[in-house]
């Protein structure tokens, strides 16, 4: 198989997952006290963020969290499309801010902890890749100029 043929082949498996994504989002933002606020998802979930954090996140640590879930899961889609049999996958995520505001991000250092059958090196650097270039939604909100440091460590079983 081609790169390019094998390329469309991974992207057409992500048909499924990426072709059910909403295109406009809603949600609710309600202040209960102090500087705590409970945010509501349109399906629901509920999140509650405190500036103090004392009785919830901070509102930028769901954000962090949200780009390690979509690279973790368009690199656990594009694996299995590759037939690795994946046993586990575990995502740590660090993030670094500005001192002075805007405190934001300036970058991500990621690790991923793969486990799993027929796992290679080429697949993960090539899910990663396609990820970061192409599929990942929260990476391509967020700051142009945002530093991505992501590197794993596989676990090969027979």
């Amino acid at each position: 198989m081609t790169d390019d043929s094998e390329i469309q082949d991974l992207e057409a498996a992500l048909g499924g997952y990426k072709g059910n994504v909403a295109s406009t989002f809603k949600g609710t933002l309600t202040w209960d006290k102090d500087l705590i606020f409970l945010g509501r998802t349109q399906k629901g979930y509920e999140i509650d963020f405190d500036a103090n954090v004392e009785w919830g996140c901070q509102a930028s640590e769901p954000l962090m969290m949200s780009l390690a879930a979509c690279i973790s899961t368009d690199c656990l889609m594009f694996l299995q499309k590759m037939k690795v049999t994946i046993t586990s996958l575990k995502t740590n995520i660090t993030g670094f801010k500005r001192e002075t505001p805007p405190q934001h991000f300036t970058g991500f250092d990621i690790i991923l902890y793969i486990a799993g059958k027929n796992l290679t090196e080429k697949k993960v650097d090539r899910a990663i890749d396609l990820s970061i270039t192409k599929y990942c939604s929260i990476y391509h909100s967020l700051r142009s100029d945002i530093k991505l440091n992501i590197k794993y460590e596989l676990t090969k079983e027979e």
